[in-house]
């Protein structure tokens, strides 16, 4: 008898840590879930100030070359 109510008290315990594993990994597939959330919006944020920065980019060039080509003069019989 005394083999017995060691095994059943074996089984509760282990079924109280299969329970607490189990919502352990509730808990982590949860945070998982936001977390892969999180990475998708900055993933997309990143892109879109990628683009951003490729714009102003390319109207700082504009405007550099638009600058020097206004202080380049033309030798006088150019003119």
């Amino acid at each position: 008898m005394a083999f017995a109510g060691i095994l059943r008290c074996m089984a509760d315990e282990n079924s109280r840590r299969v329970e607490k594993l189990e919502s352990n990994i509730a808990h982590l597939e949860h945070q998982v879930e936001q977390l892969n959330s999180v990475v998708i919006e900055q993933g997309k944020l990143l892109e879109r100030m990628k683009r951003e920065v490729q714009r102003q980019s390319t109207a700082m060039q504009t405007l550099e070359l638009e600058r020097i080509k206004s202080n380049v003069q033309k030798p006088p019989h150019y003119q």
